[in-house]
Formats: structure tokens, sequence, C-alpha cells
């Protein structure tokens, strides 16, 4: 129903900036909630940062609480991970996904609550 195509991603030194981009097709993206995740080889799949529908509600894992931000808009069908203060582990595979919800204050955490899925932007940063 949505289909999601990430982009940003690159390589970039500790301590530098990027800034990831979501970009919703087939549907508007304020019909779900967003989400982040990571996944580096050989780790799991991480949850990083989501946004409720309305926008009004954000949650964020504690490893990049004051260095990420999730962000919304809505007009251009797409979603934004600005991650700032970026260390080598942070190198992962960045994938954004959607989750139709009714609550349009949640912001899921779970991988499982979300039902679509972009392929994800590389984000290597180097030491």
């Amino acid at each position: 129903q949505v289909q999601l195509v990430e982009s940003g991603g690159g390589l970039v030194q500790a301590g530098g900036s990027l800034r990831l981009s979501c970009a919703a097709s087939g549907r508007t993206l304020s019909s779900y909630a967003m989400g982040w995740f990571r996944q580096a080889p050989g780790n799991e799949r991480e949850f990083v940062a989501a946004i409720s529908r309305s926008g009004g509600n954000t949650d964020t894992a504690d490893f990049v609480k004051g260095r990420f931000t999730i962000s919304r808009d809505n007009a251009k069908n797409t979603v934004y991970l600005q991650m700032n203060s970026l260390e080598p582990e942070d190198t992962a595979v960045y994938s954004c996904a959607a989750a139709a919800l009714p609550d349009s204050n949640w912001a899921p955490t779970d991988f499982y609550d979300y039902d679509y899925w972009g392929r994800g932007t590389q984000v290597t940063v180097s030491s």
C-alpha cells in the first residue's frame, strides 16, 4: 500500500552529521506512524527512532538520545532522521518503516508493529 525509499546515507567522520530521508509513495505518509531501524553485519535489527501519525509523539533509543532527531513533513510525504555526533558504532544500514495504526499518537518501537519497509541506506562512520 505504501512504498518507502531511503536516501541520505554515506560516509562521514566521527563527530559529523547526516540527514536521512524516507520518501513515501502509493499512500500519503500521514496515514502511518513512521520508524527508523538499523542493522549492522552480524547484529540484530535495532530500533532507532519513531514518530506518531500526528507527529506529536516521538521515541528514540537510548543510544541516540541527544544526537538523533526524527521528524516528518507530511506535505512532502517524507520522514527524516537527523543524525549528529555520529560515532563508528552508528555504522549500519538504516531502514525506515511505516505502521498503519488507528492510534494517531503512538510511536511504535518494535519492528513487528510495522507493516512496510524500505530497502535501507548505508551509513558508515569512520574514526
